[in-house]
This record gives C-alpha cells, structure tokens and sequence, in this order.
C-alpha cells in the first residue's frame, strides 16, 4: 500500500510498500531545481513528516527536472541580503537543515541524473549516499568561487572529508565539474548506474544501512593528510598557488582554504561550519564579488535578451569553408557542443584532413582522460565531412566563412553559396574587421548575411560577436544566436563597424603598450604589469599570441575607418620585416626557440623576451614608469573606446559591452567589465585621467562625449 502527500508545492513524495520514502523536487516555473527560502522551508517540513513516519526504512530523493538534479542555490536569494551577517544565518540555515539530513535516523540517498552544483551538491554530501547516472549530462562541482564565495551550506566541511584535502581543494578553489566517472574515480558518489536502474540501486544501498567504513584512500594522500606535518604542506602549497594565480585580488580561495583547515585542524565539524557561515558572509560583501555576481546575472539575462523578437530556425546541417585553425575549431563545436553535422569545404584536400585532424586530436585527448568514450569520438568523426566543391551545399541551414581578410574572396563565397544553397541558408562570415555590409554588398539575399566572429582557439575562447549590418534580418539574427548558443558560446549582438567591439577596445589598449614599449618600457615590465592587474596575459605577449601580422593588417583599416587615434606605431613594420610573426612562426617579442641549456632546464617556449627585438625596434630598455602608469595608460584607452562605443550604438547596451571584454579578451572579471569598473571609478575621474594624458601625449587619449556628458552629469551606467 503507498500513501502520497501534496502539501508541500516544490517537493512531493510516495512511501513505497517497501517503506522506503521516493522524494521528488520539482521547483515550478524553473527549467532547473534551485533552492530558495521556500525549497529550504519546505525541506524542514518535509524532514518533519519523515522523522514521524511509522516504520521508515529509508529515503531517495530525486529531481522532477528531465536533465537537471539541483543547479544550485538561487543567487537572488543571497543578493537579497544586505548585510554579512544576514548572508551568514543563510548560511547557517543551510548548515542546521542539512545537518538534520546528515543526522536522519534512516539512510538518505540521493539519485543524481544531471547536473548537480553548489547547494545542490552540498545536499548530497549531506546524504548517506550518491548514486548517479553515467550521462554525459550528469556533472556534481562547487562552482561558487566563480561568484566570488565559498560553498556556504556545509561543503567546506563535507567535501575534504569525504575526497581527501587536495581533491576537495581542487574542487572548490577552480569551481570545475566533475563528469560522472571522474565523480565516481574521486570516491564523490558510490555508484554510477544507467539511468533506467538508478531508482532500483539508490534502493538497494538504502538495505545497507548508513555507512560504516571509511572511504578508501591512496599511500600518498594518507601519508599528507593523517598528520599535521603533511596538512600544513598541502595547505601551504594551496596558498601559495592561490596568490600566484589571483594576485590578491580574488578573496574567496584564501578564504575557502581557511575554512577547511579551520575544520579539519581542530578536528571539529562544528567549527569549520561556524567558520565557513563567517566568511561566507563577509566573501558576500566584498566588492569583488558583487561585480562577480552582476557578470553572473548579466549572462543569465543576455540569454533572454536577444534585442530580436523572432524565434530562431532550426539548424540541421552546417558547412564551414575554409579547413585552417578557425575553420578547424568551429567544425569541431559545431559537432562536439551543438551535435550538428559539419561539412567542410576547402581549395585542396590537405586543408580538409588538417581540419580533421584538428578534430580529431581534440576528442582523442578526452578518450586518453576517459572524459569521452572512443566509441563517441568515432561517432562524432562521423559527423564531419570534407568536399573541395559546393555540390552538398543543397540541405545546408548554415555556413560559417573562414577564410583570409580579402574582400573580393569573401563576396564570392557569398555569390557561390547564393547559387549552391537554398535560398533561406544564412551567410555568416568569421571577419575580423572588414564591414560586414561591404561583404554583403554584392549580395542577392543580404538579409541573409551576418558577422559570425569567433575568438581563438575556438574551442576555449568563449564569447562570439554576432554582427549585423543594416540588412540583416531578425530572422538570421535570432537564428544565428541560437547556433552559437548550441555551440556552447556565449554571443553578443554588435552593430556593424570597423573592428566591431571586442577588437576595436583592443586594439587602443595594445596600441598604447606599444608606444610605452617605443618610450623604452622593457617588454616584461609592461606585460607583467597588466597581468599582475588582473588580465590572462599581457598585451604584447598577447600580440605573439594573435600574430603580429594579423595585427599589422586590423591596424590600417581601423585607422582608415575611425581616425588617427588607431594608427599603431611606425616603428612595428621594423618587426614585421624582420620575420616576425609571433609565436606562429616562432620569431616574436619573445623567445620560442630556445637553446640548449633552456631545454636542459626546461624553459617553456614564450617564456623569456627576446633581447634582440630591442635592437630591431630601435630601443634601448629601462625602466622608467611604475607598474600603476602602465596600466592606467593601457586601461584608460580601452575604457575610452568601450564608452565610444556605446555612444555609437556599436553595442546595443553596456551590458553586453562587459561580457564582451570579459568573455573576448579576459577582461579581469573581479572590475566586472569596462562599464562597470568606469562606474566604480567615476566618470569624471575617468575623463580627468584622460585629460591629464591628453595633455602629455595628444589628441588619441581625447575623452569621448558620452564619458564628457556622464562627468558633468555625475552619471553612471548602471543604476
């Protein structure tokens, strides 16, 4: 006999005739679970009737959520706290209910299918067992370093205890995911089934009863764990790592080592919680992770907000011309993130088979990390195609151009696809800056023709800029969206112009690194001063990295287009005719090809500047700027532009402009994009430095009008 009970509107539950409780949470008008007040209130409720049910002999709790376990806790909730100490009696609440599941007299167990992250994984760990589903959709992480906090409801605690310190370490202080057999391999979860047994499992561990032996664990991990010697390097070691990945400015890793040793050095769960609700309230009202939470929010609403009012075609089959790097990535997304089959096309077979191999060798490094099965890899292999001729083009939906910067070449491709595809076939070039109207310009259909500007390498690089110019359907907008989308990217729609956004802010704030280096700045004291300031690499060493070539080619039409404040400097073409590209044909600012005693020593390619580049550029360095004038002169050129920007229209709002520098070129996230770090600063502190500039070097650090009028105003962005 089953009895049900429906007074709770986020869970449900059956006993069974087995006596065992089938807990179903289904949050309403959610695509994913998320726990909010209402879930955590509930929860109590429910563990209430639980503990007074007669002859209980276990629960399972499961998602309603086709895809989805638990995404998390609601991060409206935590926003909704306007101080550090209502952050933390949330994180006590959260603490006290799942003590109670920890606690319950009879076993919990959670079947995961789907994505399982931050509370919702601090649930489990509260749980007596974890049995998942060996999806691909299935993935458990504490992702909440990425918001600029700690796992607050317990998983400080739970987590190490569970995997051991270091794992628990790596977990929490990079926030990644684990898939299913890595969650498995880590001792995270007890068991990874096929999804149609997983129910029939959870119950049979329930006849287990709760668990009595301690997890098993490597020589290594037990020889630096079980004794206070060996804690104290692994924490040291965590720090240390930490500072030199954050250069203080992210506190929230600090702050994460701190609660676990708190906990795991006094031997008391009760202290390392109260310590975890501690910092998580006061990690809650740093500034970092306020800007962190608004990119959060951003992300979450640029995914709704489209600026088009269509719905998207469906894209069943696309093609890619052009089989180099960018043609080989974006082949490679197309199949591996949006399961959609590409067909590549190129002038000879060689480009075909380098595409290929590009794909290839991708999918065989996650089979090599048991991250994909072989049987997967040959699948996906399959998805891809090659042809040096448009004849296949007939059922094409998409095709995305790749090939090199040349006008003529690319208006072709636009007449030959025109002929070989069906006439609702979007265009999307992957240009870098030439207009994308110019492409279009000969077009029978423009409407169907747009900007599709992929970053790279594109299987990392996050953002692409969708461009539109004043032809350009909504149709193909929102359809070209939704493809990106499904490739995993983050899109941002972006109006038709030289450079467009991302490379246009860029390309001043490069600009600008070289006239210091042309000033006789060294080349590691300019780069490390922005990497120090919160940016992946420098901009020079960033400029190896693109390829100085391609950067010779952006430069005059951004100057031809948008006025002398782009011209780079002379002194560059010296670099270019000496050979060097970059790191593509390892002859740049910096060292690739190294002698013998940096091989013995083994020196990483890039590492090191190349002294003889002095003598090409005509430069004597020394040092002669502290690190804060490098950057506030790289920084306020791009702060500038990203403004000018939004005055023309070129982004629709700032918003997207911060996604953009941060997803685009990395941005240091803890500013929260150029926007929001000139409002933090203020408008008429920006337009003084400017001004101040303006003075020493000229009319290239001009204060656009937009930042002019906000000054006088005392305006900002974002209300």
């Amino acid at each position: 006999m089953t009895m049900t009970t429906a007074e709770f509107e986020h869970f449900s539950f059956v006993i069974r005739e087995d006596n065992i409780a089938l807990v179903t949470l289904d949050v309403p008008g959610e695509s994913m679970n998320v726990l909010n007040h209402q879930t955590i209130e509930e929860l109590e409720k429910l563990l209430d009737v639980l503990a007074t049910t007669s002859n209980l002999r276990g629960v399972i709790v499961q998602s309603g959520k086709p895809d989805s376990f638990i995404a998390g806790a609601d991060v409206k909730m935590l926003d909704a706290c306007v101080n550090a100490a209502e952050a933390t009696a949330l994180a006590e609440r959260g603490q006290a209910v799942f003590d109670r599941v920890e606690g319950f007299a009879v076993p919990f167990v959670v079947a995961i299918h789907g994505v399982c992250l931050g509370g919702g994984l601090e649930f489990a760990l509260a749980c007596h067992y974890r049995v998942i589903t060996d999806n691909d959709k299935t993935q458990l992480g504490l992702p909440e370093v990425k918001i600029g906090l700690l796992p607050g409801s317990g998983g400080t605690q739970r987590l190490p205890r569970l995997v051991g310190i270091q794992t628990g370490l790596d977990m929490m202080l990079t926030g990644k995911q684990l898939r299913a057999k890595q969650a498995l391999k880590t001792g995270l979860v007890d068991d990874m089934v096929p999804q149609s047994i997983l129910l029939d499992v959870a119950s049979k561990l329930i006849t287990q009863g709760k668990p009595t032996k301690a997890r098993k664990r490597s020589l290594l991990n037990k020889l630096l764990e079980d004794n206070s010697f060996g804690r104290g390097i692994v924490f040291d070691q965590a720090l240390k790592q930490v500072e030199k990945k954050t250069h203080g400015h992210y506190p929230a890793p600090g702050k994460i080592i701190q609660a676990v040793r708190s906990g795991i050095e006094q031997k008391s769960m009760a202290l390392g919680l109260r310590t975890e609700a501690k910092l998580f309230g006061e990690l809650k009202e740093t500034p970092q992770s306020y800007q962190l939470r608004n990119l959060f929010f951003a992300t979450v609403e640029q995914k709704k907000d489209s600026g088009v009012s269509v719905e998207p075609s469906a894209i069943n089959k696309a093609a890619i011309l052009g089989g180099g790097l960018m043609g080989g990535g974006i082949a490679y997304v197309t199949v591996d993130k949006a399961n959609i089959p590409a067909r590549i096309k190129d002038i000879n077979h060689q480009g075909i088979s380098n595409a290929f191999r590009y794909s290839y060798d991708l999918w065989q490094q996650k089979v090599k990390r048991r991250f994909l099965p072989q049987a997967k890899l040959e699948k996906n292999m399959l998805m891809l195609s090659g042809t040096t001729e448009y004849k296949s083009f007939y059922d094409t939906d998409i095709v995305v151009e790749a090939v090199f910067e040349d006008l003529d070449l690319k208006q072709n491709m636009v007449a030959e696809i025109e002929k070989a595809c069906p006439e609702h076939t979007i265009f999307a070039t992957n240009t870098s800056s030439l207009p994308i109207g110019q492409i279009a310009a000969k077009a029978e259909r423009p409407e169907n023709v747009i900007g599709l500007h992929y970053f790279s390498p594109v299987d990392k690089m996050p953002l692409v800029e969708v461009i539109t110019h004043d032809k350009t359907s909504e149709q193909t907008i929102a359809t070209t969206l939704a493809f990106a989308r499904q490739q995993g990217k983050t899109p941002i729609v972006v109006k038709d112009g030289a450079g467009f956004y991302v490379n246009r802010i860029l390309a001043l704030y490069m600009n600008e690194a070289a006239n210091i280096l042309l000033e006789g700045e060294p080349i590691d004291v300019i780069d490390n001063a922005l990497v120090k300031f919160g940016f992946p690499v420098g901009p020079i060493k960033l400029l190896d990295e693109v390829g100085i070539d391609v950067g010779s080619k952006i430069g005059p039409i951004l100057t031809k287009e948008l006025g002398q404040r782009f011209d780079p400097p002379k002194a560059f073409a010296a670099v270019l005719a000496d050979e060097r590209k970059g790191k593509k044909n390892q002859r740049g600012f910096y060292q690739y090809q190294l002698n013998h005693f940096q091989k013995l020593t083994r020196v990483k390619p890039g590492k090191f500047v190349d002294p003889e580049v002095y003598h090409v550029l005509g430069v004597t360095p020394a040092q002669s700027l502290n690190n804060e004038e490098v950057v506030e002169r790289c920084m306020v050129q791009m702060l500038n532009e990203a403004a000018r920007c939004l005055e023309e229209g070129i982004i629709r709002i700032a918003r997207d402009g911060d996604i953009g520098a941060i997803f685009g070129i990395g941005f240091p996230p803890y500013l929260g994009g150029p926007f929001r770090y000139i409002d933090s600063l203020g408008a008429d502190h920006l337009v003084s430095r400017l001004a101040h500039y303006q003075t020493r070097f000229g009319e290239r650090f001009a204060p656009c009008d937009l930042l002019n009028k906000m000054a006088e105003e005392g305006s900002q962005f974002y209300t």
